[in-house]
């Protein structure tokens, strides 16, 4: 570690301290925002992992809906941003508006909302699914046809696993969309041995050639298991850092270098200590929008416990 970098984390650990803060870094952060972290890990678990500590500040070192997703788990607790400007552009495929109208042209339509989407969506929607959970919420529903927003390779990927009637929002993950198949063919050439692991947010060009389509926690959990010695990884390169750190002696070869989320390599480690030192760039959901939020997330987590 370089000295200056050294010099940044001791003054991140003091006012981590002195603000009793709790640092959350999502698995495509840099490499050395990852390091300096709490905890590690996809929003939906991160803001958990939160909301079961005593720390005044969350840092959410991610993009606004993952903060906007702590904000309503934990709404007793300051949680900071360290640069507001870290959007989702899948999360702003979609307003509240346009799934109200929406909504009224499928009136019977249970809709089923992807947390990759602003605290506002989840507020109109009937339960909120991360890509790990996906299938089974959506199975969970009775519902003759289901609303699926805002991505629609996620969507898709998820009809085809349960045969439910979905209408897709036309929403999808500009990183994932630069992994394609014809480098995946060329990797499984040079890599006989490798696993390949893609995320659900892929095509489905892409999702029918991996061995297992895993979300970002999946793909962690996926890569220590003893006979996984080489893996191809289809998501944001970020995880790269987190599964070679976890896993010394293993390969993993991310199928596309191009595969990177510039909104989540805006948050640095001078942003990190800058947003301890100022208590800037809070993030706070507004109670109304924050309660019919939490509905919505709080079914998932039953259908959940429940499975």
């Amino acid at each position: 570690m370089e000295s200056r970098d050294a010099e940044l984390v001791e003054k991140i650990s003091a006012f981590r301290k002195r603000r009793n803060a709790v640092i959350l870094a999502h698995n495509y952060q840099l490499g050395e925002v990852q390091d300096i972290a709490d905890f590690v890990g996809d929003s939906l678990d991160l803001s958990q992992r939160a909301a079961e500590t005593d720390a005044d500040v969350i840092v959410f070192c991610g993009v606004q809906f993952m903060a906007e997703t702590a904000s309503i788990l934990c709404p007793d607790k300051v949680v900071l941003l360290p640069d507001i400007n870290a959007g989702c552009p899948l999360a702003n495929m979609i307003t509240a508006e346009r799934l109200r109208a929406k909504k009224k042209e499928h009136p019977q339509a249970a809709v089923a909302c992807y947390i990759n989407s602003s605290a506002e969506v989840k507020a109109e929607s009937d339960v909120c699914c991360t890509s790990a959970n996906a299938v089974r919420v959506v199975e969970s529903l009775d519902a003759r046809e289901i609303l699926f927003v805002p991505d629609q390779y996620l969507g898709h990927y998820v009809s085809a696993r349960t045969g439910k009637r979905m209408i897709l929002w036309p929403g999808l993950c500009p990183t994932h969309v630069r992994i394609k198949p014809e480098r995946i063919k060329e990797l499984k050439r040079e890599y006989p041995q490798a696993k390949v692991v893609v995320h659900p947010e892929c095509t489905p060009e892409v999702i029918a050639l991996a061995d297992e389509v895993l979300s970002t926690s999946g793909m962690c959990r996926y890569a220590q298991r003893d006979e996984v010695r080489e893996m191809v990884v289809g998501t944001e390169v970020g995880i790269i850092h987190r599964l070679k750190k976890e896993n010394p002696g293993k390969k993993f070869i991310p199928i596309s270098e191009q595969a990177i989320c510039p909104n989540m390599k805006l948050i640095t480690l001078e942003k990190v200590l800058w947003s301890l030192e100022d208590m800037g760039s809070e993030v706070k959901v507004p109670e109304g929008i924050r309660l019919r939020a939490k509905a919505a997330v709080d079914k998932m987590l039953k259908i959940g416990r429940e499975s």
